[in-house]
């Protein structure tokens, strides 16, 4: 039997590999509001670092909009600077109450620029994919050579984890393909 822990160790760390592109990829920005566009903004909230839906309640009243309700109005010009600041490229709106970002429509150009991107992104994905299955191919070769397992389960235990590799790079490119068929929606 090959070295469970070897293999349970490499799916955990395929499987933290896979939602952090998906929560990566959803930072980018595909033509409609989304919440989860201001994840990576944070704010200095009284010399602390606070990401924006620590500080205010945020919303999508329609399609192209995201609403910022601060629950301490004194915050307004901070969550503002930090948007302008940030590289979502979207100008907000302060009415003194609330932030509104308009999310502009995307342009063909603009379109294929991310799809770049993403596929950029999908790639760093992969190739972390295939570092995890090094390190893990090293560990249980490691294994072998200190007789801690035999010939029959070290080839067993590299099988499983190539096959465990591909799975996982077809999920990445199922990912991939979602988010560009998302941004080229129109």
């Amino acid at each position: 039997m090959p070295d469970s822990d070897v293999i349970k160790t490499a799916e955990d760390r395929m499987q933290k590999t896979i939602q952090a592109l998906r929560k990566d990829l959803s930072t980018i920005r595909a033509g409609r509001a989304m919440p989860s566009l201001l994840d990576r903004i944070t704010v200095d909230y009284y010399g602390q670092a606070t990401p924006i839906h620590q500080m205010a309640g945020v919303s999508c009243p329609d399609p192209r909009t995201i609403l910022i309700q601060p629950w301490d109005k004194g915050t307004l010009k901070s969550i503002e600077k930090a948007i302008q600041a940030s590289d979502l490229g979207i100008n907000p709106s302060n009415d003194g109450v609330v932030i509104r970002l308009v999310i502009p429509a995307l342009t063909g150009e603009r379109r294929k620029e991310l799809n770049k991107l993403v596929e950029k992104k999908g790639e760093e994905g992969k190739v972390a994919l295939r570092n995890i299955r090094r390190d893990a191919n090293e560990e249980t070769k490691k294994e072998e050579k200190a007789s801690l397992i035999t010939e029959d389960d070290e080839k067993l235990a590299l099988e499983e984890i190539q096959k465990m590799t591909e799975k996982h790079i077809k999920e990445v490119d199922s990912v991939i393909e979602a988010k560009k068929k998302e941004i080229m929606e129109v």
